[in-house]
């Protein structure tokens, strides 16, 4: 389900509906990769609660990303759990804040609104573990695989004069 008509919802003051649906999950792309949620198609609550000057909606579901750690490139999986929430005041000349980009002409889209926050729940970087070291910068080889180190690098010679600097400031 991607939307959700308000219109047929009776509600007075205080009350509330709960609705348990299904939305549908598209792929997030971060840095050029591709990130899958799984399950695809999610379990979920939405509740909207009417108060006297507005709607009040939750939105609540759990899925998984998969798709690459971005420091070693292996297969990273990342739960997330969503438990989101919108304001959309009665009176549609109401101040801006007071209305949800979710809601038009009657509807309120799920969809669009799962996406966004599944978007803002995803951490600054995907990990397949916290202690991920990464890629060594010099051969590329995995470090949580095979730690190792690389005997520092010959100065170009063209470099020579200030690298004589770094070594001896008092000059």
């Amino acid at each position: 389900m991607s939307r959700f008509r308000l219109r047929t919802l009776r509600l007075r003051p205080g009350e509330e509906h709960r609705e348990q649906l299904e939305v549908t999950l598209e792929s997030l792309r971060f840095g050029g990769e591709a990130y899958e949620p799984t399950p695809r198609v999610a379990p979920a609550e939405l509740v909207i609660q009417r108060a006297s000057s507005g709607d009040v909606f939750w939105l609540r579901f759990a899925t998984r990303l998969d798709g690459p750690c971005v420091r070693c490139l292996a297969p990273a999986s990342l739960p997330i759990e969503i438990d989101a929430q919108e304001y959309q005041a009665r009176e549609p000349d109401g101040e801006e804040e007071l209305r949800s980009e979710y809601v038009v002409e009657g509807e309120l889209d799920v969809g669009a609104w799962a996406r966004d926050q599944l978007a803002l729940e995803v951490p600054d970087q995907v990990l397949c573990r916290p202690d991920c070291a990464g890629l060594c910068p010099v051969c590329g080889k995995d470090l949580n695989v095979e730690p190792h180190g690389h005997d520092a690098p010959e100065t170009d010679p063209r470099w020579a004069a200030l690298e004589a600097l770094r070594a001896d400031p008092s000059e």
